[in-house]
């Protein structure tokens, strides 16, 4: 079970913020090339952001079951992939909260701003938010690794 469960962390680690990666940095710029700006990119990017938040629920699930099922003996790693997990989590849940209200400052049939100053400040920080949960993955999976190597030494 410890090894499958390994794999799922992995997995999710690997579609979750190896997704969210690759989309920003490359399919959002060659998108805003091709289709002419980044506001006709948006058009595809609100329905890929809410598929990644998705997934990233899916993940925080998975990586709490492997905590609690085999918890770190290091009290440092413990406190490390917990406090890069609550970071994740609380990032995830602000993004779900952030993610309707920028759609309601868009009106993509007319492809105008309801309010464009708000509609800044909003993805904004849902691009900040963004970067620190990318940023707390980084740090999750450096010290999951570790962590297991830890355990499977004893």
């Amino acid at each position: 079970m410890t090894l499958f469960r390994r794999f799922l962390v992995l997995q999710a680690l690997m579609l979750w913020q190896g997704g969210f990666f690759f989309y920003a940095s490359f399919v959002v710029p060659v998108g805003t090339d091709v289709l002419g700006g980044s506001f006709e990119q948006g058009r595809i990017t609100r329905f890929v952001t809410q598929s990644i938040n998705w997934i990233g629920l899916a993940a925080i699930l998975i990586f709490a079951w492997d905590l609690l099922s085999t918890p770190p003996r290091s009290s440092k790693l413990k406190w490390v992939l917990w406090g890069s997990w609550l970071v994740m989590a609380a990032g995830l849940a602000a993004l779900f909260l952030l993610h309707p209200r920028l759609m309601e400052l868009v009106d993509f049939e007319t492809m105008s701003y309801h309010d464009r100053k708000q509609f800044r400040f909003y993805h904004r920080t849902y691009l900040w938010v963004s970067t620190f949960q990318w940023a707390a993955g980084l740090v999750y999976a450096f010290t999951i690794v570790w962590a297991w190597k830890r355990v499977d030494r004893t």
